[in-house]
């Protein structure tokens, strides 16, 4: 069996790559399955795609994209299943999605991760999001042999085109995400509050700032944020950690506690809970919005809590700051749950069944 993976980014840059199905190459290898990557953007287009203007850098880089899509077009005749995550191309319509599956008769594997069929497109690429082609994802769906998705409210929509949808929840493999002897930044052992993500989901930790400027009047904490742009927030004993991969397993050991705010709305209700499955495979509770699938990865009051209002988390986090043996409980909970669910180890048959 030859299998080709169509993505967006280059091989282990994005999350949505690397936690959904990258980390399953090496069960392929072992079960003698022959596979390939080819993205739509190289490095040095992937490296752009988030910087401020460039417009017509950008523009280049899009062109020659689109280049490289057209001559792997004529190349796939070897290949028994083609996988494509989210998209082939990210602006226009699914001509290519409609040549491999209407014309060359390939078995087509779609796999996504969030809400994809709505817009939700970041200040920084506003004019690719006025080129998407949103609506071809309900397409995608129905030539597809199989449909992949992170989650039951995805797979809700998918199955509307198509009957063979697999849930697949975005993993981690916990023999490397997992807890490391007990680190700190300072020498008062205050305990830390910290927050993980990249500048598209900062908007959600925003609104919690002045909950946590007033809670430091009557806690002595630390709160760090792991990401690649610094939100600044006045606080007392702030930590910004620009994130890295290399590092983001020993960052994330840094953290005592960690918090996932969500809008709810229909595209956080599409979201798979990475950040939850983050904090709990490294054994710290999780507060989080109980909005979609969040409130399956947490338990409440076992692996962290869920936090409708503003007084849930004024009073979750009062009971972990006060409570150090409550966090240690909470986060064993969180990552044997992790390990049952939202492993690897958990998810090997789920997805090989994809190839049958």
């Amino acid at each position: 069996m030859q299998v080709l993976f169509l993505t967006p980014y280059p091989r282990d840059t994005a999350p949505s790559q690397r936690f959904r199905f990258e980390l399953f190459y090496e069960l392929l290898k072992d079960q003698g399955i022959a596979f390939e990557t080819k993205s739509f953007w190289d490095e040095q287009g992937w490296n752009l795609l988030y910087e401020q203007d460039r417009i017509i850098t950008k523009l280049w880089s899009l062109i020659t994209a689109f280049g490289r899509r057209k001559w792997l077009m004529l190349n796939l005749g070897s290949y028994d299943f083609i996988f494509v995550h989210r998209e082939v191309a990210p602006v226009g319509p699914p001509i290519f999605e409609w040549y491999i599956s209407k014309i060359l008769k390939k078995k087509v594997i779609y796999d996504f991760d969030d809400a994809i069929w709505l817009a939700n497109t970041s200040e920084q690429n506003s004019l690719a999001g006025r080129l998407k082609w949103h609506g071809k994802v309900r397409n995608v769906c129905r030539w597809s042999r199989k449909v992949s998705v992170g989650n039951e409210y995805l797979g809700e929509f998918a199955w509307q085109y198509n009957e063979r949808v697999k849930i697949l929840p975005t993993i981690v493999d916990t023999a490397v995400h997992r807890p490391m002897a007990q680190q700190t930044t300072n020498s008062n052992q205050r305990p830390t509050i910290g927050w993980t993500g990249s500048h598209s989901t900062l908007k959600y930790l925003l609104p919690l700032l002045p909950l946590l400027q007033s809670l430091e009047k009557e806690y002595d904490f630390i709160f760090m944020v792991i990401a690649d742009r610094d939100p600044r927030p006045d606080l007392k004993n702030y930590h910004f950690v620009r994130w890295s991969k290399d590092k983001e397993i020993e960052d994330l050991n840094l953290i005592d506690m960690g918090i996932m705010p969500l809008e709810n709305d229909q595209w956080s209700k599409g979201k798979c809970g990475f950040k939850a499955i983050q904090y709990g495979a490294i054994g710290i509770p999780a507060l989080v919005s109980p909005v979609g699938v969040n409130t399956q990865i947490v338990e409440h009051e076992i692996t962290g809590f869920h936090c409708h209002t503003e007084k849930d988390w004024i009073s979750a986090l009062k009971k972990l700051l006060a409570d150090e043996d409550l966090r240690s409980k909470m986060g064993r909970a969180g990552r044997q749950r992790i390990k049952q669910r939202y492993s690897l180890e958990s998810q090997k048959q789920a997805f090989l069944q994809l190839f049958d």
